[in-house]
């Protein structure tokens, strides 16, 4: 792979990565799962929301990044890390990389942070049918604990939680 087409892994926040994190989750859950709207703006504010009290002693973001676009995302919020356990969110790589090993290595990124912060717990909810994204969570030792039919995503899917426990 040449130099123009590197990807790399970037810490922290760059200008317009809420945007591109929002449209990459809104073109990617419109286009197979049929969301609208209501999803993509729910993206847009809770990860800006995320991003205005971001603080890196708990909280983590990663972005893959080739020819200075971003093309995944992946984040860790750790807010409520010590009773509820640091929540993995916006894990998402684009339509162009799939199948490169990014996801693993933004989901390594995460799972890396949230072990040197000491995180007992990491989870995430996802719904069921993203089979690539839940390979990516038992391979890095993530166990699916519930499932309930939800909307929260803004159309009824069946919704499943992961959990990670690490001490």
């Amino acid at each position: 792979m040449g130099a123009a087409t590197e990807i790399i892994i970037k810490t922290g926040y760059i200008p317009g990565s809420i945007g591109r994190i929002s449209e990459l989750h809104g073109i990617y859950y419109h286009r197979y799962w049929g969301f609208g709207l209501y999803f993509e703006a729910k993206v847009a504010a809770e990860l800006s929301a995320f991003l205005q009290r971001f603080d890196e002693n708990r909280d983590g973001i990663w972005l893959a990044e080739q020819n200075g676009r971003i093309e995944g995302a992946i984040v860790i919020d750790g807010i409520h890390a010590e009773n509820e356990g640091a929540h993995l969110r916006w894990f998402i790589v684009s339509h162009a990389l799939k199948g490169r090993g990014i996801g693993r290595r933004l989901m390594d990124c995460a799972m890396d942070f949230c072990k040197t912060r000491g995180y007992k717990t990491t989870y995430l909810w996802t719904f069921e049918g993203l089979n690539p994204a839940r390979r990516l969570y038992e391979a890095a030792g993530f166990r699916l604990l519930k499932q309930q039919r939800g909307e929260q995503w803004g159309t009824f899917v069946n919704e499943q939680y992961f959990e990670l426990k690490t001490k």
